[in-house]
């Protein structure tokens, strides 16, 4: 009995210092300030369970925090730790349940300077589930949708820069998805949905490192109709209409390689093509090659021993995104295959540009005035065949073009039947040398000197003087009109880096 008396006070000593050591106040590394407050004790308990990766103990401790003080300051901190445990822990199923609590930060929270980190964080767990190009591209465009809200969202943030460079990595490995779908289309020469995939590339992500590869394969691919429309028989008016849209669509992405891309490797092969379709080569401006030089420079080198190591990875190398410029945040208007057919289909029935020689076909005007440089139709041009109709629009003179006849059927305009007697004349027509009736009403305004009148003979419209030309590049003009100066040679190729040896990959045939 009498040793148990030592024991029993002992432990009535160690708990009042235990006690003791409890009361004091703790420093808070977050808020900066000492209490003795209950819930900054849960909440230190909790940063504590996190540093020591026990991430079940923390969630508890911080839950018991929210539903117990709700008016506490450190609800807001617990909330977005709960979401940081979930986050650290990893996981598929920890990642997803991190999302939610970020969304929930967001919802609750909105005005904090941490809702721009929890956007952050979202958009961070889908770029680390991001796969390669060719697999699953789930995460990768909820990745970029993600940074896309951050960024707009949140401008004045410091952790846009982050985003953007995130999101530019993001476009790299999208661009090169749909990069290659359209390639898979070129080689199988299903011309359609190939330029809509390439024209999507082209438009969507400018600062793709193969934006060159994109847009010569475009160009390969336009060129593959032109053979096609070469080798099917129809009328030669109606080929070479298709050929010439064509050709212009080709020459139009060969020359925005030039222009845009000037250092990259398919711009000498683009000159080349140019030529080839006997259209203008253009030059590329000193602010073109500059940008172009700075895109090349900021992109990384990836080395052999990385690539290879990069092959038995989940995730996408995005050493090739460029560190510079500004990515894209809308989306433009996507391109289908069905929009590319519909326009070679306008351009052979001739409703998108007026071709030249018999089979030309006029797209008139369905009111009653006629075009300004057309004379005033009369009753004595029935006989010609153009007569007006119903709608007051003239019909255009027969052909045997059959592909202008049946577009001029769809646009609605039908030639008169031909007659031997000329139709009667119309009793409301406007007669020329009429006599001006007494009762007629006279308007009050006293006609336009330079209107247009008929008497006998048209008199001539009036012509207004030529504007005084003005040259956009003068003498002693600012730095912006240099840099839109097109560049020499000497600086395109001094600008232009090394290429390494290996194989040009060209696109067979």
């Amino acid at each position: 009995m009498a040793r148990r008396i030592p024991v029993i006070v002992a432990l009535g000593l160690l708990l009042a210092f235990s006690a003791a050591c409890t009361n004091k106040k703790v420093n808070n590394p977050l808020a900066n300030v000492g209490s003795k407050q209950p819930d900054k004790v849960l909440f230190d308990r909790a940063m504590d369970a996190m540093k020591h990766n026990r991430f079940d103990v923390a969630r508890m401790t911080l839950q018991t925090l929210i539903n117990t003080y709700p008016d506490s300051e450190f609800v807001a901190r617990a909330k977005l730790a709960i979401g940081d445990s979930w986050y650290a822990e990893g996981g598929s199923a920890a990642l997803a349940q991190a999302e939610s609590e970020y969304k929930d930060f967001e919802t609750f929270f909105p005005n904090m300077p941490e809702a721009a980190e929890a956007q952050l964080k979202i958009a961070n767990i889908h770029y680390q589930q991001m796969e390669k190009p060719d697999r699953d591209f789930t995460h990768a465009m909820r990745a970029e949708e993600e940074y896309r809200a951050l960024i707009m969202q949140y401008p004045d943030s410091k952790l846009v820069p982050e985003a953007k460079q995130h999101l530019l990595e993001v476009q790299e490995v999208l661009a090169e998805r749909e990069y290659e779908i359209g390639r898979f289309y070129l080689l199988r020469q299903s011309y359609p949905a190939s330029i809509a995939r390439l024209k999507s590339v082209a438009e969507k992500y400018p600062l793709y490192s193969k934006a060159d590869e994109v847009l010569f394969s475009l160009g390969q691919a336009y060129e593959g109709e032109i053979d096609l429309v070469r080798g099917r028989q129809m009328q030669e008016s109606i080929k070479a209409r298709l050929i010439q849209q064509f050709t212009t669509k080709a020459s139009e992405a060969y020359s925005k390689i030039i222009t845009r891309y000037p250092l990259q490797e398919r711009s000498e092969d683009a000159k080349l093509r140019l030529e080839a379709l006997h259209q203008p080569v253009p030059k590329p401006t000193k602010a073109a090659v500059a940008q172009n030089k700075a895109e090349l420079d900021s992109r990384k080198t990836e080395g052999m021993m990385s690539s290879v190591m990069g092959s038995f990875q989940k995730h996408p190398s995005v050493a090739q995104a460029t560190r510079v410029g500004e990515p894209p945040l809308v989306d433009p208007t996507p391109i289908s295959a069905t929009e590319v057919s519909k326009e070679a289909t306008q351009a052979l029935l001739g409703t998108t540009a007026a071709p030249s020689g018999n089979a030309s076909v006029e797209v008139l005007n369905n009111g009653t005035t006629p075009p300004p440089s057309d004379a005033v139709p009369h009753s004595g041009d029935a006989a010609a065949g153009t007569a007006p109709t119903d709608g007051g629009t003239a019909a255009p003179p027969a052909t045997t073009d059959n592909g202008a006849a049946a577009a001029a059927g769809a646009a609605g305009t039908a030639a008169p039947a031909a007659s031997a007697n000329p139709p009667a004349a119309d009793p409301n027509e406007l007669k020329p040398n009429a006599q001006a009736d007494s009762n007629e009403l006279k308007p009050s305004v006293q006609p336009d000197p330079n209107e247009l009148k008929v008497a006998g003979q048209e008199e001539a419209t009036p012509t207004m003087p030529a504007p005084t030309q003005v040259n956009e590049i003068e003498n002693g003009t600012s730095q912006g009109a240099a840099a839109n100066a097109p560049a020499t040679d000497e600086e395109i190729s001094s600008s232009k880096p090394k290429k390494k040896k290996g194989i040009h990959k060209v696109v067979p045939f």
